[in-house]
């Protein structure tokens, strides 16, 4: 009976702990992640391959490329402008692609296009899920562009977030997480159950 009474009061703090606890954690998610506008442009680069040289190469065109469309679309605050601009400037971005591998020693191919269809997939950002779909973007693949890819959000200037740092989520993944999920409240009930002698 003494056990029931303590369930009992637990369960009337819980009732008043929970709606705080969301509140805080909501505020504390608000500042993990940042909510992508709806007119945004975003940049996409396809590594060859996973290997760590591949790794390599790609963060070195992501820094290159970052650096010199920041700076173009600094000073903009209509995206209509920035995407005229972009669009009007892509050679010299496969200029810098070109260049970047050229001082790494690196005789791949690459492809830089830029469009409002390029294919995203969904990343997991702390506690934020970026969907999956087709967003406006440059697209930079090198060689075959069957490693991991990295991505961020050039107009309005996101490149600051880690969105590398990110969790790519597949079908599986989503599936996985949901299990951990499942079994982790599994284990609370078998030990609430085990407590007051139930099991």
């Amino acid at each position: 009976m003494k056990k029931l009474w303590l369930l009992f009061g637990l369960l009337v703090g819980l009732f008043f702990l929970i709606p705080l606890v969301a509140f805080t954690s909501s505020s504390e998610e608000n500042n993990e992640f940042q909510v992508i506008p709806d007119e945004a442009i975003r940049l996409r680069i396809l590594a060859n391959s996973d290997n760590d040289r591949d790794q390599e190469i790609k963060h070195k065109v992501r820094d290159e490329i970052n650096e010199v469309v920041t700076e173009w679309v600094q000073d903009i605050d209509d995206i209509e402008e920035a995407r005229q601009l972009i669009q009007s400037r892509i050679s010299e971005l496969e200029t810098v692609v070109d260049e970047v591998l050229n001082e790494e020693g690196e005789e791949v191919g690459y492809a830089v296009e830029y469009g409002d269809n390029i294919s995203f997939p969904a990343k997991l950002y702390g506690n934020y899920l970026y969907p999956a779909g087709e967003y406006e973007a440059i697209l930079v693949t090198l060689g075959e562009g069957s490693g991991s890819n990295w991505w961020c959000v050039l107009f309005p200037p996101l490149c600051f977030l880690d969105f590398f740092n990110g969790t790519s989520v597949a079908a599986e993944g989503e599936e996985q997480e949901v299990d951990e999920v499942e079994e982790e409240e599994t284990e609370v009930k078998f030990f609430l159950f085990e407590w007051l002698g139930w099991s």
